[in-house]
């Protein structure tokens, strides 16, 4: 595999992190571009699991970034439209997936950092919680109770603003 062969695959995975992590489009693209920079220089021929490996080089540098700043809400934007919509979609298909996108980023940009991590690793990028674990490097009863207190808090904020979205209990 080349260095563009590995920027294709996962590209889209990697901006998708970043984007959930910083809430701003142009956040998420320079710390993209940061994350292959890191890749590329690094020996990634080597490595035994790469979406794992890359995945975490992209929440470290995530959390990185946020931490330097004073605080995530000077930085949040106007969302640009999460969801590119297919050529088949109805207009107001495509507007109201794109306001559940935003609505969605927002309760999760809500979450404090570590439980965003968690929540936005297994929920968005559809890791297990033992991955979650390796890659956060934390045991793995903390990313349970990380993912559980993630979704309790968004349940929370979900009932708090009288959301028009029906959950079952079970499925959170």
């Amino acid at each position: 595999m080349t260095n563009k062969e590995l920027f294709e695959a996962y590209r889209k995975d990697v901006y998708r992190m970043c984007y959930y992590m910083m809430n701003n489009a142009a956040d998420a693209e320079d710390i993209c571009q940061e994350v292959f920079v890191t890749v590329f220089r690094s020996n990634w021929q080597d490595i035994e699991k790469i979406r794992p490996w890359i995945i975490r080089i992209t929440v470290n540098q995530c959390l990185n970034v946020l931490r330097r700043r004073r605080t995530l809400l000077d930085k949040i934007a106007v969302y640009p439209h999460m969801i590119a919509g297919s050529q088949e979609k109805l207009p107001d298909e495509i507007v109201l997936e794109r306001e559940t996108a935003r609505e969605w980023a927002d309760y999760l940009s809500r979450l404090p950092l570590k439980i965003r991590a968690v929540i936005a690793l297994r929920y968005i990028h559809g890791f297990q919680l033992a991955e979650i674990a390796e890659m956060l490097s934390i045991p793995l009863g903390t990313a349970k109770s990380r993912q559980h207190k993630g979704i309790k808090l968004m349940r929370k904020m979900l009932e708090q603003q009288d959301s028009p979205y029906q959950y079952e209990r079970s499925s959170l």
